[in-house]
């Protein structure tokens, strides 16, 4: 049996302990040799609180003796919190040096990465904390938009159900893909699932500029779409020239105006799609697309999707 060993704390998500529990024990049933055992394991053994009120029974981190192929580390609300808790941490870097695998499911990545684990690998973690994730660890290579990363031997997921796929990623490379599949069917899942956390994120807000011009403008800009917003017709409207505008625009709001106008967009482009049946050609030209196609290759750049497939599974 391979043993899982999955690390939970007051606090963490419920799903980041079943999924890739159900993931792992469904291999088991549908034949995987060899099957797998999980185990919980927290900082003292005892109840456990969810962050959804149910309670998990786990074991003591820093008794666990036996043989460890796979250890996880569960995310949550509480991680930040908990990740300042030094025994924890190192329970969690000692099992690591014995495991054959490591591997965190959303926010658990900030205890793999206070752990000193992450560190010259690349990693992913929940879409709403992968900006504190970089910050807080520059030696970290953080990727903000992939559903899971594996960097050799450690493996790092996007927020709650990511923990699935991380799961069924881990039984394919175990197993092969025919079991993984059929795993996946049996969960009724993806096996891959398409595009990042982009499609599943709210759009990016950029702060607020400082100019009362430019605030003036980003406003009338989000209502006029579809209007000439070229760089030099905002310039214009701002009543500045084409290089001091990008200048200004560039260092109040952090990108190009060209970007920027591309990410609003994209933005309202999405919220037609999730609240409308308007045809591709109308959200494009609503939007100031001009066409499906360029609708298409822009929406499809940004969130790894294409329009069509965003809006079915956001809408049905």
């Amino acid at each position: 049996m391979r043993t899982v060993l999955i690390v939970v704390f007051d606090g963490f998500q419920l799903l980041d302990l079943a999924g890739p529990a159900d993931v792992f024990s469904s291999a088991a049933l549908l034949g995987a040799r060899p099957g797998y055992r999980v185990e919980i394991v927290a900082a003292a053994s005892g109840a456990v609180r969810t962050s959804a009120g149910v309670q998990v029974l786990a074991g003591a981190l820093g008794g666990w003796a036996g043989p460890v192929d796979t250890l996880l580390v569960a995310g949550g609300l509480t991680a930040l919190d908990t990740s300042n808790d030094d025994a924890l941490i190192a329970g969690i870097r000692e099992i690591a040096g014995r495991a054959e695998r490591v591997g965190s499911i959303c926010s658990g990545a900030f205890l793999l990465a206070r752990a000193g684990l992450l560190d010259g690998r690349r990693a992913t973690t929940h879409w709403a904390g992968g900006e504190l994730l970089a910050s807080e660890f520059p030696a970290v290579l953080t990727d903000p938009d992939r559903i899971y990363v594996r960097d050799g031997s450690v493996w790092t997921s996007a927020g709650v159900t990511a923990g699935i796929d991380l799961a069924l990623a881990m039984v394919s490379a175990d197993h092969g893909s025919e079991l993984a599949r059929e795993v996946a069917r049996w969960l009724v899942v993806y096996l891959h699932r398409p595009g990042g956390q982009s499609q599943f994120s709210a759009p990016v807000a950029a702060a607020p500029p400082q100019r009362n011009s430019l605030r003036t403008l980003q406003v009338w800009l989000e209502e006029n779409l579809a209007e000439d917003l070229s760089l030099a017709a905002l310039a214009a409207r701002s009543g500045m020239s084409t290089r001091h505008f990008s200048r200004v625009f560039a260092a109040e709001i952090g990108t190009t105006p060209a970007r920027y106008v591309e990410r609003v967009r994209v933005g309202a482009a999405r919220r037609l799609l999730e609240t409308t049946d308007q045809p591709m050609d109308r959200v494009a030209s609503t939007v100031g697309l001009g066409s499906p196609d360029t609708l298409y290759r822009i929406f499809h750049r940004h969130l790894g999707i294409p329009p069509g497939e965003y809006r079915a599974r956001f809408t049905n």
